[in-house]
């Protein structure tokens, strides 16, 4: 058994606020109040001036497994995970092969049940991602896909993506969507615009995603499907699904990380290591994205966890990837942009980070509660850290060197102590 003793525990789902005391049986909480220290206790994790909170659950990530381990795998990623405060994890579809048959997506399964984390997987919308015609969703649910996604290609058939929606809603699974049209996007990466000019190349257009976002969500109004829009970067894409939602569309929106805390600049200081789809945007877009979490218009919070190798990132401007890795700085990068500047509480910021990504996919996770399976992190919501090694393949972040706050101490997933950071003691 472990104990969890003289905790901040906060369950964002209830509303819990308190000082608590966690027992933990047989990869359950067992009990939550307060108890004493006792022999019965395997161990005892001395949580005073921390915080206990559900695990954490990305909806969107890339292991890179299968075709392109050299990057990431499904063992480097879950470690990366848990050393985030990351309890489960969905994986996207474009690997190689791509997730679009029951064949790839039971190996992965079937590798993924010896992982420390829980790995899901979202499986392909399109054969091959090539929007020609749709993979057998009703299938491919069945062999556990928790959702579909073309995730980096985005579907230009609109008859295609209609189909999809009745399909999804059929099932009564959510469909994610990657929205850069890619007709308005001159080089993917850098935001059109100043920062692109001196650079010297065309950017990618705020419209690029904006149009497909109007479409997708006219569309779900339509069928009533749920969807997701992943990684929202502008001002206008944050008011049109707040319209949409005000209409009644089934709309989830997730933004990341580095969209809430850095603008174009970015790109001039870092290079590379800046250059993500969709980019960094104004200023201006970013603070509308951080309004966009505190009226609830974006609801979660997603990493895009896109690792690359040394060399790829090395390579120039145009030609070097776009993506950057943060499952290991997510948890960190809200508390520093967002609580401590007085944006959202931290019982706020966790809601976007475990219950609404766990009621998207429809996940048993996300909050605490006695006889729930037993996913929690502790953390220093104080602690200052250099960003500065990773337990992920690679290194591509441009926070790399910054001091953020907030720092996991613990990652407990199933009643098992996944991550511990090499500064902790507990008692035996």
């Amino acid at each position: 058994m472990i104990l969890i003793k003289d905790g901040r525990v906060i369950d964002p789902k209830s509303g819990m606020d308190e000082p608590l005391d966690i027992i933990i049986r047989d990869g359950i909480i067992a009990g939550m109040g307060k108890f004493q220290k006792s022999d019965d206790y395997d161990t005892v994790i001395d949580a005073r001036g921390k915080v206990v909170a559900p695990g954490l659950i990305d909806a969107h990530v890339h292991f890179r497994d299968p075709g392109f381990t050299y990057k990431e795998d499904l063992e480097s990623g879950a470690r990366a995970a848990a050393a985030g405060g990351y309890t489960t994890v969905v994986c996207m579809a474009n690997t190689n092969p791509v997730v679009d048959c029951k064949e790839v997506l039971w190996d992965l399964r079937k590798r993924a049940a010896s992982l420390p984390i829980r790995v899901l997987n979202a499986a392909a919308v399109t054969v091959g991602l090539k929007s020609q015609r749709l993979t057998d969703m009703e299938a491919l649910k069945q062999a556990g896909a928790v959702g579909f996604t073309d995730d980096g290609i985005p579907i230009k058939n609109v008859q295609l993506v209609l189909e999809a929606m009745r399909k999804s809603k059929q099932l009564g699974v959510p469909l994610s969507f990657h929205e850069e049209d890619p007709d308005l996007v001159g080089s993917p990466g850098i935001n059109a615009g100043k920062i692109a000019q001196a650079m010297g190349v065309e950017g990618a257009s705020s419209l690029a995603e904006e149009t497909l976002i109007a479409r997708d969500c006219l569309l779900a109004l339509k069928t009533g499907a749920i969807i997701n829009i992943q990684h929202i970067s502008s001002k206008v894409s944050v008011e049109l699904i707040r319209m949409m939602k005000g209409l009644g569309a089934r709309v989830y929106a997730e933004v990341t990380p580095q969209h809430f805390s850095l603008n174009e600049e970015a790109v001039l200081e870092k290079g590379t290591l800046a250059k993500v789809n969709p980019p960094l945007r104004t200023e201006e877009d970013r603070y509308a994205l951080i309004q966009g979490l505190k009226d609830d218009v974006i609801d979660m919070i997603a990493t895009d966890h896109a690792p690359h190798s040394r060399e790829e990132k090395a390579k120039g401007i145009e030609e070097a990837p776009s993506g950057m890795i943060g499952l290991e700085t997510a948890l960190a990068l809200g508390i520093t942009y967002l609580v401590r500047k007085g944006h959202m509480t931290l019982p706020h910021l966790l809601e976007k980070m475990t219950v609404k990504p766990a009621e998207l996919y429809q996940l048993d996770g996300g909050s605490l509660k006695v006889g729930a399976r037993a996913d929690l992190i502790v953390f220093d919501e104080r602690e200052k850290w250099v960003a500065e090694r990773f337990h992920s393949k690679s290194e591509n972040s441009p926070f790399i060197g910054a001091e953020l706050v907030g720092k996991i101490k613990y990652t407990i997933c199933s009643g098992q102590v996944v991550y511990m950071d090499e500064e902790e003691n507990h008692e035996p």
